[in-house]
């Protein structure tokens, strides 16, 4: 006999299916909101990525892999109004992303989400001022930065040869597009300083000599070749194939991409004196506001500025303080100072990063391995001596997301030359710096299986921060290795340590003086002079760099404080009785420290706390 079920039991068959279809919708909200999440994120990415070939191919290896066709993409050439632009394209993203729901993603989309969301507010507030951005500063602009990527952009292929020859035909609109830009910029009445145009119009020259491509010994003729060379040994080209596009290559440079820069030069010319005298960005309208919206984007530090000044005047002084105490204390130091005396066992640059790389694992976390196991390679070149005045004293070229086991690694001759200041560069570009961070960074990011977002996503007082942070570190491995023989290292290197943070506490302190405060040349040498620095050359010079090229130093020391601000954290967070651990700064301490550090970054230093504390 068929039996109806009883109010009791319908109540329990009721109160389960709400239970099963809340259930059933939370899991189906949670699934959906993280496949919104990973669309809109790998949307983001392709988009970033495809915005430059240039920086496409240093990004990505096999761009077919991700749907794209690397011949098709063109240079961004730059269209009249379109800096206002942009800060409607970034609200258009933000108002996109606010559309998913980050409470509803799984923990590592939602760590992703917090990035790009608080990447984008950054962004956005600098976009606010338009015309405040310089691509042609003397020392980090578009025309000094494109001879470098053009000598190492890689040539794996046929295609590869081909598109970069076709970058090159582009070069012209592009610059063109630069100049509409600068255009506009003095209309704005923010064009650079006479003193700066002049740098500009003379390094156009300099870069791209028209004699020394017509000889055929200009490097990115000779680079172009070895490489072409490289192909024709692998089989891939043809000699008589190799010898045409090299003739292509000297064609265009000296048709296209020479009268590009001479084109350039001359509509600086022409622009002279629609800016003002050299100045820091507070004596622009609006210039303070730009310039705190600059440092958070660069620095990732989100602190208020009365706060950085206070940071970097504490250890400005305690490092000030401690190297004078020293030099009056051994005053043989001096001289020591003056000759740079070679106190380490004699290396070559390849046997000081292997050193260097004997760190990790002990203090450092080994680097995670890949799907494939393949070793981890380095390779370190000189810069070309034509470039040496334009280039910075070393540089990591970071490799392409999908092929991160061949590295580079460039040296400036003129910068690196003494044996300290070799050992502690690799160890601020190779291990446990740059090169060890992107690695692992990257083969973390791997294993967990997140979104390759994080690689458009620039948090550069993250990364640089970690360099210094690890350059400093280095002064101490470089005694050890020097006091067997040299007992005298151990204050000298202490010196040049000391001397390395004070200089860079200082210049970073007066970032903020000139462009927050206003401060001038002649501010600026007084307040020198009464720490013992008196010639007038350098410190013109040196007014001249932070003018140009406001935050950079910032990003470097600053980053490196937080850094450390960030250890102290969790030095009393990890604590059994919290106060700062009596272990602070043991080996087991470090290694989990650098840990947090390498699996969370990069990223700003305000997510870096919140998820320290939580950790």
């Amino acid at each position: 006999m068929k039996r109806s079920l009883s109010f009791r039991q319908w109540s329990i068959f009721l109160t389960l299916f709400a239970l099963i279809s809340v259930f059933t919708l939370h899991l189906y909200g949670k699934t959906h909101q993280d496949a919104r999440f990973r669309a809109f994120a790998q949307s983001f990415f392709l988009e970033e990525v495809q915005a430059n070939p240039i920086h496409l191919h240093y990004t990505i290896d096999d761009p077919a892999a991700y749907g794209i066709d690397e011949s098709s993409l063109t240079l961004p050439i730059y269209q009249a109004g379109s800096a206002a632009e942009e800060i409607y394209a970034l609200s258009r993203t933000r108002e996109a992303l606010k559309g998913i729901n980050p409470n509803a993603l799984q923990e590592k989309n939602r760590r992703l989400y917090e990035l790009l969301d608080s990447y984008l507010a950054a962004a956005s507030d600098v976009a606010a001022y338009p015309y405040f951005s310089e691509p042609l500063s003397p020392s980090s602009g578009v025309p000094s930065e494109l001879p470098i990527l053009f000598a190492e952009y890689r040539l794996d292929d046929i295609p590869d040869v081909e598109n970069y020859l076709g970058i090159l035909e582009q070069i012209p609109a592009y610059f063109d597009g630069l100049i509409l830009y600068e255009q506009e910029k003095a209309a704005a009445g923010l064009f650079m300083s006479d003193t700066t145009a002049d740098r500009m119009i003379a390094q156009c020259g300099a870069l791209l000599d028209a004699d020394t491509l017509a000889e055929g010994s200009h490097f990115l003729e000779t680079t172009f070749s070895d490489r072409l060379q490289r192909l024709v040994d692998q089989g891939i080209l043809t000699s008589d194939k190799a010898s045409a596009y090299i003739a292509q290559h000297q064609r265009l440079l000296t048709t296209l991409v020479v009268p590009a820069y001479d084109r350039l030069a001359d509509a600086l010319t022409l622009l002279k004196g629609e800016g003002g005298e050299l100045c820091g960005l507070a004596d622009q309208e609006n210039g303070r506001d730009y310039y705190l919206a600059l440092l958070r984007l660069r620095t990732g530090s989100y602190r208020n500025i009365s706060d950085i000044k206070r940071l970097l005047a504490e250890d400005l002084k305690l490092n000030y303080e401690s190297l004078v105490a020293l030099l009056r204390q051994n005053p043989a130091l001096q001289s020591m100072i003056m000759q740079t005396p070679a106190l380490l066992p004699e290396m070559s640059p390849e046997e000081v990063l292997n050193d260097l790389r004997e760190e990790i694992g002990t203090s450092y976390p080994a680097i995670p391995k890949g799907r494939d196991n393949t070793p981890i390679h380095s390779t370190i070149k000189y810069v070309d001596e034509s470039l040496a005045a334009y280039s910075a004293p070393a540089f990591y070229m970071t490799p392409p997301i999908d092929n991160i086991c061949e590295n580079l690694i460039c040296l400036n001759p003129k910068d690196t030359g003494d044996d300290l200041s070799l050992y502690t560069t690799l160890a601020h570009e190779g291990y446990p710096g740059h090169l060890y961070q992107t690695v692992y960074s990257k083969r973390y990011q791997e294993q967990e299986g997140s979104l390759p977002l994080g690689s458009v996503l620039y948090y550069g007082g993250y990364v640089e921060g970690w360099a210094m942070y690890v350059e400093l570190a280095s002064y101490d491995r470089a005694t050890a290795l020097a006091v067997r023989e040299h007992p005298e290292a151990a204050l000298y290197y202490q010196v040049c340590r000391l001397d390395r943070q004070f200089r860079l506490g200082l210049y970073s302190l007066l970032d903020v003086a000139i462009h927050y405060d206003g401060l001038s040349l002649e501010e600026v040498a007084l307040l020198c002079r009464g720490l013992g620095i008196t010639d007038s050359e350098a410190l013109s010079s040196l007014y001249t760099y932070i003018a140009e090229e406001p935050c950079n130093y910032l990003k470097y020391y600053l980053g490196y404080l937080e850094i450390m601000e960030l250890k102290k954290q969790a030095a009393v967070l990890w604590s059994d009785t919290g106060r700062m651990s009596a272990t602070y700064d043991n080996t087991d301490f470090l290694y989990r420290f650098h840990s947090f550090l390498l699996q969370n970054g990069p990223a700003d230093y305000r997510t870096l706390a919140r998820r320290l504390a939580i950790n």
